[in-house]
């Protein structure tokens, strides 16, 4: 149940968010190290519970946060001042304590009720070597457990965006929920976005993906691999031309080479913001998407979220994990200033 004094009146909230909620482990790892593992540097690899606990005892005195591409998401934003929920599904076990407490604390609402059965609260253990490249391996475990039931319908009809995690599409509960929410929020009049996720996602859901974007997706963030896989084509141009067709809005980032924003149509490259030495890549798109969303859900032009989003995803890649130690705020209003 939700406690009545964090009831959102209208339009109190900017943006809720539907997504894993997982346990983000990050742990600095020598190549040879992670060799030993016998992961592919840079991939992102699901894992069953046994693996994962086998894992966590080798990287659970490194650096423990709630993570989730949407998750880190709202807490980019509540760190901007906005005002953010979010729907996921832990259990009452220790890491699912971890991540209420956290996410709570980042001033992001969240209150949906723990399982007390099944499997264990999901994780996401990320090693990070030397060149920044961050190599995941993934337990999702009671994350995938959310289903139209959980829906807080207050928080959806409220918020000014609701935000959906690509990741959920592969459960079908999930993929329900989040048609669900879709349609509470266009009754409402509300802009709904979706991240891509993860390219072997979009292969999997290559059709769903499609039209979902056209029937429901008003705001679209994914990266080259994302967005070229879900338009199966090698050709970023060609995709680009495709999503123009489909999305008013979307964010195509690339990396260290900005990103692009489509706007009604047209195509706009934004530059990448280089603040400091990149050491770990985790949360980078996170961060966009969170700063851009923010931007958005205040009335700023897209051009300038747009922005917003590639500030904040230059200062995360410069520390580790994907809450950011210095003042985003502070860190915008500099920039912003300058362009």
């Amino acid at each position: 149940m939700i406690n009545k004094t964090e009831q959102p009146t209208k339009s109190s909230l900017d943006v809720v968010g539907i997504g894993n909620a997982i346990v983000d482990v990050l742990t600095k790892i020598h190549d040879s190290q992670l060799e030993k593992l016998s992961f592919t540097k840079g991939s992102m690899t699901l894992i069953d519970e046994k693996e994962a606990e086998e894992l966590y005892a080798i990287a659970s005195n490194g650096i423990q946060s709630s993570g989730g591409s949407v998750a880190n998401s709202l807490a980019c934003i509540t760190q901007l001042g906005g005002k953010a929920a979010f729907i996921g599904r832990v259990r009452n076990d220790t890491l699912g304590k971890i991540f209420t407490q956290e996410i709570s604390r980042s001033g992001t609402i969240f209150n949906t009720p723990p399982s007390s059965k099944g499997p264990s609260t999901a994780r996401c253990l990320i090693f990070v070597t030397p060149d920044a490249q961050r190599t995941m391996c993934t337990y999702l475990g009671a994350s995938v457990l959310l289903e139209p039931n959980d829906l807080n319908f207050s928080f959806v009809e409220e918020a000014k965006i609701l935000y959906l995690e690509g990741y959920l599409w592969d459960n079908p509960e999930a993929k329900k929920t989040f048609i669900k929410a879709a349609g509470i929020a266009k009754n409402a009049d509300r802009k709904v976005a979706l991240s891509l996720s993860d390219s072997f996602c979009v292969s999997r859901h290559r059709e769903s993906f499609i039209n979902l974007v056209e029937d429901h997706i008003d705001i679209l963030f994914a990266n080259e691999e994302e967005i070229t896989s879900l338009y199966k084509t090698s050709d970023l141009n060609l995709a680009i031309k495709k999503l123009k067709t489909n999305c008013n809005i979307a964010i195509i980032t690339r990396g260290a080479n900005g990103s692009i924003l489509i706007l009604n149509g047209d195509k706009i490259n934004i530059n990448p913001f280089i603040i400091g030495e990149a050491i770990d890549t985790t949360g980078a798109g996170d961060l966009y998407a969170g700063g851009f969303l923010k931007g958005l859900s205040s009335g700023m032009d897209p051009i300038i979220s747009a922005k917003i989003g590639s500030i904040c995803a230059g200062q995360i890649v410069t520390q580790m994990g994907s809450r950011s130690n210095v003042n985003l705020s502070d860190l915008i209003s500099k920039y912003i200033d300058n362009c």
